[in-house]
């Protein structure tokens, strides 16, 4: 194999990639081709602007996170990726090759062989041939599973490469023919290409990183968490100071200790069954030491998980940098580690536009609901969606206030049936029969351990809950019922939140499609329904306006309203231009 110039390749739809520290290898169903391992950023580049192909890999992170963190500036335009199709078709978070393997050959991920594994249940020991990827029994081999087909010299590792992306290519198809016999009420094709491609963003993320400007983000810490100490000894005479003005109120007491945290309110009149968070904010006016240590907590959690050693750690260049991963194991939505999906209200002033550079940060509105509008085809609540205030005109529609209207529009997602908005709830099943009846569904089917699918086709399985027999006491049939109602409330939220991640990571993939094909910038944060982008300064404002336009082409691609006979649901979101992502607040 050689490496082709863009001429020799054929204007397929579909192109298997596979890297390796040799170079790589393209594949369409019946030519392959070998790049160089200096060449490969290059070529991926030509061919993907004069071709457009849809690239398929086993995932984003095996496949491209070297190529970019070679060339960070690489966009490639469409992708599949098998291990995001995979988690959209059978839930969960086991996406490795041979969970892949076996879910598109529907062999039982269970009985896989393993690496080091005698195969037992084969008297005879024929494990097939060691060139082939694919055992007698149907498995992929353990080795090949497990990345050993990428060791060795550059020929041999070529020709197992060339191999394993016609495997990709095979296992692409049958993906494609189980997604498009999948009954959803979205189009699975199209979830699995923002799947993919927010796989992709996911890699692009972690070697982008955010824009933190350091001076800003060490002044935060020392203000919150107290200086930066000079060895060990020091650093617990900086830890001592954080915990004086609780100790003053609560002498003696082990403040990392819960127990002895709770002890020592009860001595000074403050019976509490836990010291969360929530509950010391209840009694926060009854005792000076509730303010103190609400506020030491504050400081403890910057100190320890986002203080100096953190910067220090994942700050480097000017760019906060951690892993990303597509989606979650459960309804899918985007995750991130190294704290860049929990920090701190209090850094975001050190998340700063660099020079020349602006931030627009766009935050999708009320979007649960609206996704409940949608996927449900409630016309009703369509209607309430239509306007700037979804809540608002829910209120009018009950007749109550409008915060009574969010909190029974919430409870209603999560499967809250009491409380204060007890009453609204009851009149949101006549107000808004179709809606409620979409979630009544959804906790049914939880409540059964029924796994449910959300509006794109993504599977959410239930957990398996062991059975308690007639004759069991009166406490354990109480706590197996609760088990139970509480799978049915996840499902019912699952229903909504799973169809909302699909919305935005698809509205994601279009924006850095737009950003891309402009030079424009880059998406350098994916918070729950917020999107956050690096972009230069004299763009920022058409940016802007590329992602109000963005979503409204998203979303009616998404919803499918008119094709599906329903009511159109609208999406807002609030966009801003900023320097620093705290000027939004």
């Amino acid at each position: 194999m050689s490496g082709p110039g863009v001429g020799d390749l054929p204007a397929s739809s579909h192109l298997a990639l596979v890297t390796t520290r040799h170079g790589a290898v393209l594949a369409t169903r019946d030519r392959s081709w070998g790049i160089p391992a200096g060449d490969v950023a290059g070529v991926l580049r030509r061919v993907d602007a004069e071709l457009a192909p849809r690239w398929v890999w086993w995932s984003a992170e095996a496949t491209v996170s070297g190529v970019l963190s070679d060339d960070p500036a690489l966009r490639l335009r469409r992708c599949w990726d098998l291990a995001a199709v995979h988690r959209l078709l059978h839930g969960g978070s086991l996406d490795d090759p041979a969970h892949v393997w076996a879910g598109v050959t529907g062999l039982d991920a269970g009985t896989r062989p393993t690496s080091g594994q005698l195969d037992l249940l084969r008297p005879d020991g024929d494990d097939g041939d060691p060139l082939e990827p694919v055992r007698p029994d149907g498995h992929l081999r353990p080795d090949w599973a497990d990345g050993g087909w990428a060791l060795g010299g550059a020929e041999d590792v070529g020709r197992r490469a060339t191999r394993w992306a016609a495997l990709a290519l095979q296992a692409s198809d049958e993906q494609g023919r189980t997604l498009r016999d999948l009954d959803a009420g979205g189009d699975p094709v199209h979830t699995a290409w923002s799947e993919s491609a927010a796989a992709l963003v996911a890699v692009e993320l972690a070697v982008t990183g955010l824009p933190v400007d350091r001076d800003a983000a060490e002044a935060v810490v020392a203000g919150v968490a107290g200086r930066r100490a000079e060895n060990p000894a020091d650093e617990a005479v900086v830890r001592d100071t954080r915990d004086a003005p609780v100790l003053a109120h609560l002498p003696g007491t082990d403040l990392r200790n819960p127990a002895s945290v709770r002890s020592a309110l009860a001595a000074v009149g403050l019976d509490l069954p836990d010291t969360r968070s929530w509950r010391l904010e209840q009694v926060a006016g009854a005792h000076p030491a509730v303010e103190a240590l609400l506020a030491w907590r504050k400081s403890e959690r910057v100190a320890t998980t986002y203080g100096y050693r953190w910067l220090d750690t994942h700050l480097r260049g000017g760019r906060l940098r951690g892993a990303w991963s597509g989606s979650d194991g459960g309804a899918g939505r985007m995750t991130a580690l190294a704290g860049l999906h929990s920090m701190p209200r209090e850094l975001r002033v050190a998340v700063r536009a660099e020079p020349g550079h602006l931030l627009v940060r766009a935050d999708l509105g009320q979007v649960e609901p609206r996704v409940l509008a949608a996927v449900s085809g409630d016309p009703a609540l369509a209607a309430a969606a239509r306007q700037d205030d979804l809540y608002a005109r829910v209120a009018t529609q009950l007749g109550v206030e409008r915060g009574v209207a969010k909190v029974a529009v919430l409870a209603a997602m999560y499967g809250q049936t009491s409380g204060a908005a007890g009453a609204a709830l009851r009149d949101m099943e006549r107000t808004y029969p179709v809606a409620l009846a979409y979630l009544r569904a959804a906790q049914d089917a939880g409540h059964r351990g029924d796994g449910v699918r959300t509006f794109g086709g993504r599977l959410v399985p239930m957990w398996d809950v062991d059975e308690v027999p007639p004759e069991a006491g009166a406490g354990a049939l109480s706590a197996y019922r609760a088990v139970l109602a509480s799978r049915g409330r996840f499902a019912r939220n699952a229903v909504v939140q799973g169809s909302a991640a699909e919305l935005f990571k698809a509205w994601t993939a279009g924006v850095r499609a737009r950003l891309a094909a402009s030079g424009a910038g880059d998406v350098v944060l994916c918070l729950h329904d917020e999107l956050l982008l690096h972009v230069r300064a004299d763009v920022a404002d058409d940016v802007a306006a590329g992602v109000v336009d963005e979503l409204e082409t998203t979303a009616a691609r998404w919803a499918r309203c008119a094709e599906r006979g329903v009511a159109p649901v609208r999406f807002v979101a609030d966009v801003r231009v900023l320097e620093r992502w705290s000027d939004v607040s």
